[in-house]
């Protein structure tokens, strides 16, 4: 009488609950990631944009952050962020939007902008 278990299938049945365990929890992680990042940001817009931002030092730079009703001022350093200014003026305020709603060129936009020029230029001789 052989009372030792089978090791080939007590082996196939310990990896075969892992695999299912595992794979539960990947179908649970893949519904949470889904499901749960919808909520976490509200709405598509972004309430708080940086319109600008010029470095004057090593880790240190002017940002222009727009926030609903202002534009703030803000000198970032290494390790401190402080207020400068805030811009409330109307005139300035939708000067600095229009600016800032236009954006950045990507680069097939600025490269095509660039050739442009050259391929008037070439004409134009």
């Amino acid at each position: 009488m052989n009372t030792a278990p089978d090791t080939v299938s007590t082996a196939f049945q310990m990896l075969t609950a892992l695999g299912i365990v595992l794979g539960g929890l990947l179908v649970a992680f893949y519904f949470m990631k889904r499901f749960l990042k919808r909520d976490v940001g509200g709405s598509k817009e972004q309430l708080i944009k940086v319109i600008a931002s010029q470095y004057i030092g090593l880790k240190k730079n002017i940002s222009l952050v727009e926030i609903p009703g202002s534009i703030l001022v803000v000198g970032v350093s290494n390790d401190n962020i402080s207020l400068l200014t805030k811009i409330e003026d109307k005139v300035l305020l939708d000067v600095l939007r229009q600016e800032s709603s236009r954006g950045t060129l990507s680069f097939s936009a600025q490269l095509q902008r660039l050739t442009g020029k050259f391929k008037q230029a070439k004409n134009s001789e």
